[in-house]
């Protein structure tokens, strides 16, 4: 089975602190807003699925002191917790999502008493975190139809258990494949310049028995050209609503080298994941990163000082370079304008 990420434990967050892997497995505690901002901007906990399930279960941890106080007191502290934890990372859609969810429930719940209203966001959160961890096992169901018997598979970054719930969106379509006993290989990359290949998908893929082969990004095209690999399947961070896809940084180079040896690439994600309200890729926001996670990769110079450093986190896949998207509604295939409106009246109105 795939590694339990996060989990609530009635009165607080505990989850993988993913920066210490894959040297050492440590679950943190996480009880305030804080906390749980600043274990999203440094990654602690990645991955758009697993971020909002966070930002959800980390806005009920921190209104726990406040149960006790009067309604407007307790929606005044709500809206400002919400507002801090919407913005601790910009391109992930799912952030948004979830804490514009957990606002209408508590707009929707406006006159219960306060107990009872933390109480039923506490409901909420855990809801989303179920219900992320079906729609994750529906994508990996999607894609066996592709997935053939031994299938070399590459992957990018890390979608997998750590990203989400427990199961993954990229990885679970490997994972799905496993238990059905088709003997699938994963191709992970290293994904510079944090390691989320090499340190997470592979260390998860280890942990759960899945065949995995580590590679540099470098050596992406030539694995390619050896045959090893027969498609490609990436997970997303936010998907426009021409299919456009934002993705680690890396992911859009990875796409072209697959059209250019005839691999199809796909993409894999939970409908929360889409945002209609963005027509295309060159809208979505790019965060940038720290220059010293290039310059000091984990604590040691790698450039010399001073240095002029680029630092996106995401890039855009056009959507002319995407076969398909393995979605909870099944797998959603070009042309898009018109495969992608199958999920444009399902997607919560939060997201849209």
């Amino acid at each position: 089975m795939p590694v339990e990420t996060i989990r609530w434990e009635g009165d607080h967050v505990r989850m993988i602190d993913q920066t210490r892997l894959p040297a050492e497995k440590v679950e943190i505690e996480i009880r305030t807003v804080p906390e749980m901002v600043e274990a999203i901007r440094s990654l602690r906990i990645r991955g758009a699925p697993a971020i909002g399930i966070g930002a959800a279960m980390g806005l009920v941890a921190a209104l726990l002191p406040h149960r006790d106080a009067g309604s407007d007191t307790f929606h005044e502290r709500l809206e400002a917790f919400a507002s801090e934890l919407e913005v601790a990372r910009p391109t992930a859609v799912n952030l948004r999502w979830a804490i514009e969810r957990m606002r209408r429930v508590a707009r929707e719940h406006r006159d219960m008493a306060v107990p009872a209203l933390w109480e039923r966001l506490e409901e909420e959160a855990v809801a989303i975190f179920e219900e992320d961890r079906e729609m994750c096992r529906r994508i990996g169901e999607a894609a066996q139809g592709v997935i053939r018997e031994r299938a070399g598979i590459l992957t990018h970054c890390n979608a997998g258990g750590l990203a989400t719930s427990g199961y993954g969106t990229a990885l679970a379509c490997a994972y799905v494949a496993h238990e059905r006993g088709k003997a699938v290989r994963v191709f992970a990359d290293e994904t510079r310049p944090l390691l989320q290949g090499s340190r997470l998908t592979a260390w998860e893929l280890m942990e759960s028995g899945v065949d995995v082969t580590l590679i540099c990004d470098d050596m992406t095209a030539a694995t390619m050209a050896r045959g090893d690999i027969d498609l490609v399947i990436v997970g997303a961070d936010r998907i426009a609503a021409n299919g456009d896809t934002a993705n680690k940084i890396g992911t859009y180079g990875v796409a072209i080298l697959a059209r250019e040896h005839g691999i199809p690439f796909y993409v894999a994600a939970p409908r929360t994941t889409f945002d209609f309200d963005t027509p295309t890729g060159a809208q979505i926001p790019i965060e940038e990163r720290s220059p010293e996670e290039v310059t000091h990769g984990f604590g040691s110079a790698t450039a010399p000082a001073g240095v002029k450093v680029f630092s996106p986190a995401f890039d855009v896949t056009p959507h002319r370079y995407i076969a398909g998207f393995f979605t909870d509604a099944g797998l959603l295939e070009a042309p898009f304008e018109t495969s992608l409106q199958v999920l444009k009246e399902a997607v919560p109105a939060a997201v849209r």
